[in-house]
């Protein structure tokens, strides 16, 4: 067997994997365990999120499944930190897991170039420091020119319940058990990690009037760019707290978990934490909120958000049935944690191309990250790099003013992790720009010069940004008078001395941009249009600033640092540091800046080493 990329693994970042390197034009082999399980919601039944509803629509806006899959799939759609400025307000939605899974698959199938094969990989095959093929469980030996391992959790996956533990990937699904060792002895460097996933419950066995209800939005959004109409909800949520037994239960039987028993070795996600952490750091609390998440649209089964653990299945029954409207609760899944091999993502370029081995990329939670949408979004860049690659074209390196994918990849590479990596909007210091709102806008122009989205659907976005584009001009141009402002309903909200500008008008915190339009008595318009206009208009100063702020230190930030530097050589580096560097071997100073342990007089003795070395400024 024989083609020009292989993708190992079927998860969300092996589908976005497959789907963008199959864009260029090259043929995909995707090689996973269970062809009838690509694209399973393994934990929570859910897409998006605070910054997680970002990366998902900066997918989308590249060209990825994750978007039009889930609008699909999706049975209730909220916008999450509606509260708070609409920088950080983060969609989400709630999926038919079955339904999600089959449109995966489908979409796949239906993109030219892509092939499924039903095998399990046991080793990569290289050659003079370049991977081409893969060696598998049946004895297949399959040629590739480029590979993109995206295994998730199955490297050695480990479950434990109580203190039992068996191998699995998934629960019912098999570790691949030989893989990992292959890739180690290319001299990549593993870890171990630790996640792990709540009990499913038996919605006909519950009390649902002692819980509260909780709805989707009345306007939903939809994730992607090219839905057309917009999404409807089929389905209500339930919020619940443990209570002083919950906790009782779980502090008399500590002694029976495997993670406090020492048995997970694996470092477990800090802010996903299981219900014995949180019981155990914050034991001062009453109680601690739960989510219960229907599964799909045709089964009872639901997911208790909030409620991971790995205790023992007869305690994990005590504990369930402790919770308000659970008291009968039946158990459909116990929860269990698993420990998995990752590989230490400094061992990357930003292209998510291997530094040991060539033409190799990683992707997904083998990079130390947690979640779907950080594993898509990974998946997406490998795919389209190793295309790149395969063609002997420039690869795409994503910024950190430019996207979220870009932070959480320059993250990943130049700092590393220690545990599951997580995307929060606070690690983005431009998140002002990286609405979930103008991904589009922000990233579609990179997909359209890379084959990645249709000339249809850019033309149509293309109208839709020079429409808010002429609206925001005649915000600028027309002029509100006292007179107007005081006789509309918005003119108890703030004095209007003189006339002024609409843009300038709804600048102010008290005005929305409704208020505006009914002063103007101008034709209403879409959410989506006026969530973005209002966000563009109101966060313009501080936009402009951070552009400015980017522009100033882009020079230095980008400055190369040449492949051959002697590190070893540079008098005035803190010892930490020049280790730091010798490993990781940025490739800009703006990425050895961001080197934990690196200080700023270290950048300064860099800095002044290459402008010695090179006899010129930077450009």
């Amino acid at each position: 067997m024989k083609t020009d990329i292989i993708v190992v693994g079927g998860g969300h970042a092996g589908i976005e994997a497959a789907n963008s390197a199959a864009k260029s034009g090259l043929s995909v082999l995707l090689i996973t365990g269970n062809v009838d399980l690509i694209g399973q919601m393994s934990c929570n039944p859910a897409i998006g999120g605070i910054s997680k509803g970002n990366i998902a629509r900066e997918v989308d806006a590249l060209g990825g499944l994750m978007g039009r899959i889930i609008d699909r799939a999706g049975i209730q759609f909220r916008m999450l930190n509606k509260s708070k400025g609409v920088a950080v307000w983060g969609p989400r939605a709630q999926a038919d897991k079955n339904i999600y899974r089959t449109l995966c698959r489908r979409f796949l199938e239906d993109q030219e170039n892509v092939s499924l094969f039903q095998d399990m990989v046991t080793g990569i095959i290289v050659k003079e420091g370049r991977v081409c093929g893969v060696l598998t469980e049946s004895g297949q030996k399959i040629e590739a020119a480029a590979v993109v391992l995206a295994m998730g959790t199955f490297l050695n996956g480990l479950a434990h319940i109580g203190m039992e533990s068996f191998p699995c990937g998934r629960l019912g699904e098999s570790a691949s058990l030989k893989l990992s060792e292959s890739i180690q002895q290319q001299g990549i460097t593993a870890g171990r990690l630790k996640t792990g996933t709540p009990a499913r419950i038996d919605g006909k066995t519950l009390d649902f009037s002692r819980m509260t209800k909780q709805e989707g939005d009345r306007e939903p959004w939809p994730f992607s760019f090219s839905t057309g109409e917009r999404p409807t909800n089929k389905i209500v949520c339930w919020e619940l707290k443990t209570t002083l037994k919950t906790h009782d239960i779980i502090r008399d039987n500590l002694d029976k978990s495997p993670l406090y028993g020492g048995k997970i070795t694996g470092i477990g996600p800090r802010y996903c934490p299981s219900i014995e952490d949180k019981v155990v750091r914050f034991g001062d609390r009453s109680g601690h909120t739960l989510f219960l998440e229907p599964e799909g649209l045709y089964t009872h089964e639901m997911y208790l958000n909030g409620f991971s653990t790995s205790l023992p299945f007869e305690v994990q029954i005590k504990m369930v049935q402790s919770l308000p409207g659970l008291e009968n609760a039946g158990m459909i899944k116990p929860g269990y944690a698993i420990e998995y091999d990752y590989f230490h993502p400094t061992q990357l370029f930003l292209t998510l191309e291997s530094r040991k081995v060539e033409n190799l990329f990683f992707a997904g939670q083998i990079n130390g990250t947690s979640g779907y949408e950080e594993a898509a979004c990974q998946g997406l860049v490998a795919g389209l790099n190793a295309a790149k690659k395969v063609k002997n074209e420039e690869c795409v390196v994503l910024g950190r003013d430019t996207s979220y994918t870009g932070v959480l990849i320059d993250d990943l590479v130049t700092k590393g992790t220690e545990e599951p990596y997580r995307m929060f909007t606070s690690r983005a210091e431009y998140r002002l720009l990286l609405r979930q709102d103008n991904a589009d806008e922000r990233l579609m122009p990179v997909a359209k010069k890379h084959g990645l989205v249709d000339d249809s659907l850019y033309r149509s976005r293309e109208r839709a940004w020079q429409e808010r584009g002429d609206i925001k001009k005649k915000l600028a141009a027309e002029r509100v008078s006292p007179q107007m402002w005081e006789a509309s309903a918005a003119g108890n909200k703030t004095e209007l001395k003189q006339k002024t500008a609409a843009c300038d008008l709804l600048k102010r915190p008290q005005v929305s941009i409704d208020d505006i339009f009914d002063v103007l008595e101008w034709e209403p318009l879409t959410i989506q249009q006026k969530v973005t206009i209002e966000a563009d208009i109101k966060y313009e100063g501080f936009v402009n600033k951070q552009k400015k702020e980017i522009e100033k230190h882009k020079r230095i930030e980008e400055a190369k640092i040449p492949e051959e530097i002697d590190y070893d050589s540079m008098e005035g580096l803190l010892t930490e540091s020049r280790n730091k560097l010798k490993r990781i071997r940025p490739l800009t100073v703006g990425q050895a800046s961001r080197i934990s342990g690196v200080t700023p007089a270290d950048v300064s003795v860099l800095i002044m080493h290459i402008l010695k070395r090179t006899n010129r400024c930077f450009t």
